[in-house]
Order: C-alpha cells, then sequence, then structure tokens
C-alpha cells in the first residue's frame, strides 16, 4: 500500500486538462540547478513517437532558487509537456527519486511502468517505445539501457573506453544485474511490492541508492533485461574527465559494491565476513588486473581503476564513504 504525498514535496505545476486516469507511462526527471539542461531533456520527451499516454514529473531538488522548475513550469503547465512539477524538499538523489515515484502513485492511479530519465540526458525519439517493447518482448520487470557519453569538449573522446563511461551489456536480452536509474523502466509492481523508501536515503549523496534499489528487485525474485535500442545521450563536462573525479568514482563504485552486498547479505550466517572476505580477495587481484588493463589499454587511468574500486571496497567496511553527489552541481 502505498501512502499518501509526503510533507516533503510540493505540487507547484500540473497540465491543463491533463487525464491523469489514461496514463499508462509516468517519465520521472530530477533536477537540480540545471535550468537549461532540463529544458533539453523536455524537448526530447515531447519528440517521442509513441501512441502510449505518459506524463512527466520534474522533480526539483533545488526548494530554495527552483531553478529547474521555473524553466520547465511553462512547457508543463500548457500540456506541450503533460505532466507536473514537482519539489522534493528533501535533498538528495534518492529523495527525488523517491518523491517522483511517491507523486506517480498518488496522481496516476492506472500508470503500469516507471520511466526514468535524469537532467543530463537527451532521449532518442524511439526511447519510450523501445524501453515498452523490450518488456514486453523479454518479459522483464526492470529494463536497463545504455547512456551513450557526449563530452562537451571533444577532445575528451579519448576518455569514452575507460570503465566508468561503459555500459555492462552489449546486446539486449534479459539479464542478472542492473546497476544504474540513468536510463531505466519499472513496472509498477516492483516498487509497489518493495514499498517506502523506494530507494533507501542512506545512498542519498553517495550514490548507488539505484543499485541497491535493482539489487533488492532481483532478490525478490523481479525480472530485469537490457534494451540496446533505447540509448540516452548524456553529457559529460570536462571536470568528469580529471584524474581527481574518476579516482574517487572507482573508490565511490568500491564502496558503494560493498554496501549493497552487505545488504545482500545481511540475513546470511557469517555474511559480512564473507563480504570482507571478498573485498580482500578483489583488492589483492586488482594490481593483476591492473596489469592486464595497462596491456590491453596502454592507459594507467583505466588500469588503476580495478585497485581503486578495490580499495574503495575495503575502506567501506571501516566507514569509508565518497558522498561526491553533496554538491551535485560540482559531480
Amino acid at each position: 500500500m502505498i501512502p499518501r504525498l509526503s510533507d516533503n514535496i510540493s505540487v507547484i505545476a500540473r497540465s491543463r486538462e491533463l487525464n491523469a486516469d489514461a496514463i499508462e507511462i509516468v517519465v520521472t526527471l530530477p533536477t537540480y540547478k540545471r535550468p537549461e539542461w532540463v529544458l533539453k531533456t523536455l524537448a526530447s520527451l515531447k519528440e517521442q513517437r509513441t501512441a502510449r499516454k505518459f506524463a512527466v514529473i520534474v522533480i526539483e531538488n533545488d526548494a530554495e532558487a527552483r531553478e529547474g522548475a521555473k524553466a520547465a513550469e511553462p512547457l508543463i503547465t500548457s500540456g506541450e509537456v503533460p505532466g507536473m512539477v514537482i519539489v522534493a524538499h528533501e535533498r538528495g538523489n534518492c529523495s527525488a527519486y523517491n518523491a517522483g515515484w511517491m507523486t506517480a502513485f498518488v496522481h496516476f492511479p492506472n500508470f503500469t511502468h516507471i520511466l526514468v530519465i535524469d537532467d543530463d540526458e537527451i532521449a532518442t525519439t524511439g526511447w519510450m517505445e523501445s524501453m515498452a517493447r523490450a518488456a514486453y518482448e523479454f518479459e522483464a520487470d526492470i529494463v536497463g539501457a545504455p547512456q551513450i557519453q557526449v563530452f562537451e569538449d571533444p577532445a575528451n573522446e579519448v576518455w569514452s573506453s575507460h570503465p566508468v563511461f561503459q555500459p555492462p551489456y552489449k546486446k539486449s536480452g534479459r539479464v542478472d544485474a542492473l546497476y544504474s536509474s540513468g536510463n531505466l523502466l519499472v513496472a509498477r509492481q516492483v516498487p509497489e511490492m518493495l514499498g517506502t523508501p523506494f530507494l533507501d536515503p542512506m545512498f542519498n549523496f553517495i550514490g548507488g541508492g539505484d543499485s541497491d534499489f535493482l539489487s533488492r528487485a532481483k532478490q525478490s525474485g523481479f525480472s530485469l533485461a537490457w534494451c540496446a535500442e533505447a540509448p540516452v545521450r548524456e553529457t559529460v563536462p570536462a571536470r568528469r574527465v580529471e584524474k581527481s573525479w574518476i579516482r574517487a568514482r572507482g573508490l565511490r563504485n568500491g564502496v558503494i559494491s560493498t554496501l549493497v552486498e552487505q545488504r545482500k547479505r545481511s540475513s546470511e550466517r557469517y555474511g559480512n565476513a564473507r563480504t570482507m572476505a571478498k573485498s580482500l580477495v578483489l583488492l589483492a587481484v586488482s594490481p593483476f588486473r591492473a596489469l592486464v588493463q595497462l596491456v590491453l589499454s596502454r592507459s594507467f587511468s583505466t588500469a588503476s581503476y580495478p585497485v581503486h574500486v578495490g580499495l574503495g571496497r575495503v575502506m567501506a567496511h571501516f566507514g569509508y564513504a565518497n558522498e561526491q553527489y553533496r554538491h551535485a552541481e560540482k559531480n
């Protein structure tokens, strides 16, 4: 049972003549200090080639300035892009997602799927239809799809092969795991069964709330698939190819891996000890994996990635958390 809207959520705009009962797909679009970018995302959603009835929920996570909400409000209110604009007053990635999904349940009683896109992403015209068809074709409760990197500085294209920018799969089909919500379709029954909070706020500023949600969904018996035909284009600012950011992302990914596995094994006997043992093994073998990567890629940054992940995994056992999303505008 999904409860009423939280006091931490404010509805500030809604499309005129929006037939909420007819909506099949709800697209949730969180935004934070990116008014120009969110308009580009909305423009791509407006151009979707589909007969499916959909609505967009823009989730403003900057409760003070509300730049994204102000930019999106005219498009939403006019119905040019059907949907709503809300403010998620509690800061953080997971809190924004939770606010959007909660709003979907309260305001769109008959929706069947939630689609997730971020405010630094642009959807292809066939994105929505491809994701919906993949869910049907593969009988999947959750479908992930690629985030194609578009570097603000074309000279940074050389970084496109780095592991932090690579999708986990190349071909469409059923998969055993998904890791990101940046391009995701979720059937209604998944959050309905897992309950609130949908994404754990403990991951608000670390990231990884999506990985944890997807891991719990898989454990609960929901099926996962990948749709290579439904990419979104993700803008990569220059700061994300700086060595400090790449290193921090590797450490963060290691931390998330440990935290998700700890939760997964929480009911097992010696679950924490087994997770710790795995972390130590991964750290121990990471120099050898790094050497292989160095030979294959001839890139020290790519080669050091498994070492950073291994370090992050072990450091997480001692309370380390790299909050890359604490200042999202700088991430």
